[in-house]
């Protein structure tokens, strides 16, 4: 088993680190053709809405296939979807291949961490949970530093763009060599497919809650801070670097995370994270007379955005097993993909509208309501256990 996790986590990261090369230089692209933000915003959206569609199906996806094949053909389905892109200049095919390029990504996604979130320990649960989520926030800074400093050394975006669908077929490869599961073809009772996110929706609200805050700061942010880089006078490698801070936030804060769950409490953690992420944006209005605050700002929003999901994520592994893992992993990914989404469509048209006034005010509601919605939605799941403590040896 210790094998086939370091290879899921070894494919997870070519594959991330491929796709955050290729999506801000995808937009940077539409940008150079003439499109406005808000059309730029909504393309960014496409992908993250392939994701919503099909999260609902992944659960008897998951049951038919196997954990495995699932993985194999999320895997598949990405690499042909960006090199067709590559081989067309239509933008009308771009956002359909981007769209199935992202409900392959949902299976992938909620394989990956059920797996993790299965074959670890009980008792090591959050500790590899929140390695993996820092190995996840890492890409976050390692594909768009990769595309900075290609772009930097004047290298051709055709060929960066080839670059990154290679690190697509890697991941491909290393894939092979993931075990598969069985325990998600076994009948645990859990309903799959849209009555079993709803069940696993109506046990734990908040689960829901946490995630759409954290996709929208996390995930969906990274389309939409490029734009807000060139708005605010950087220049295009130093734009993308901001995507890269919120991934250094994502990559250093989730093991810390994971420990505080540990020792404090789901609660108190998730409030935490809400009241970093509510602070840091109250912070923009200051970015124009000091530059490099926007760095620490998307380090924070990475941080405390990727932190409420990472709690979520620990939190259902302990309460589930098997298809009711990957239900309830399932409400998690879907909220954190509407979130995503809801992110590039706002702040293109915000930042259009305007990048001074109107982006801070969308992403301030937006934390504010991360901060009311963790602290007052209620909880009918039951408590996970607490793992039982040795006796004490003579």
């Amino acid at each position: 088993m210790r094998g086939g996790l370091i290879a899921l986590f070894a494919a997870t990261f070519l594959e991330l680190c491929g796709l955050f090369m290729y999506g801000p230089l995808l937009l940077f692209t539409l940008k150079a053709r003439g499109l406005e933000e808000a059309w730029i915003g909504l393309f960014g959206a496409v992908q993250w809405l392939g994701m919503a569609l099909a999260t609902p199906f992944t659960a008897g996806w998951v049951r038919r296939l196997g954990a495995r094949r699932a993985l194999l053909l999320a895997a598949a389905v990405p690499l042909v979807a960006y090199a067709g892109i590559n081989l067309s200049d239509a933008v009308p095919l771009w956002a359909v291949l981007y769209l199935i390029a992202g409900m392959a990504g949902a299976l992938r996604w909620i394989v990956a961490e059920t797996m993790v979130a299965e074959l670890a320990p009980p008792e090591r649960r959050g500790r590899i949970v929140g390695l993996f989520e820092t190995m996840v926030g890492l890409t976050f800074v390692v594909g768009p530093a990769c595309l900075s400093a290609l772009t930097g050394a004047g290298l051709d975006a055709g060929w960066i763009r080839w670059l990154a669908v290679g690190l697509l077929a890697a991941a491909l490869l290393l894939s092979l060599r993931v075990p598969a599961l069985h325990s998600h073809l076994e009948d645990d009772g859990a309903r799959p497919g849209l009555r079993g996110i709803l069940d696993a929706l109506r046990a734990a609200p908040a689960v829901m809650a946490a995630g759409l805050i954290g996709g929208f700061f996390e995930a969906g942010l990274s389309s939409v801070l490029p734009l807000y880089g060139l708005a605010i006078g950087l220049g295009a490698a130093l734009a993308a670097l901001l995507v890269s801070a919120s991934g250094l936030g994502s990559a250093v804060m989730m093991v810390p995370v994971g420990e505080l769950v540990d020792r404090f409490g789901r609660q108190a953690v998730w409030k935490l994270c809400a009241l970093v992420n509510l602070a840091a944006t109250l912070l923009l209005p200051w970015v124009g007379e000091a530059g490099a605050l926007a760095w620490l700002i998307a380090l924070l929003w990475g941080g405390a955005g990727g932190g409420l999901y990472t709690v979520a994520m620990i939190d259902i592994g302990h309460r589930h097993q098997g298809v009711a893992l990957v239900s309830a992993t399932a409400v998690l990914v879907m909220s954190y993909t509407l979130g995503g989404m809801m992110a590039p469509a706002l702040g293109g048209m915000a930042l259009q509208w305007s990048p001074q006034t109107g982006f801070p005010l969308l992403l301030a509601a937006w934390a504010l309501a991360g901060v009311l919605a963790i602290t007052f939605m209620p909880d009918r799941a039951p408590r996970p256990p607490r793992p039982a403590r040795s006796a004490p040896s003579d």
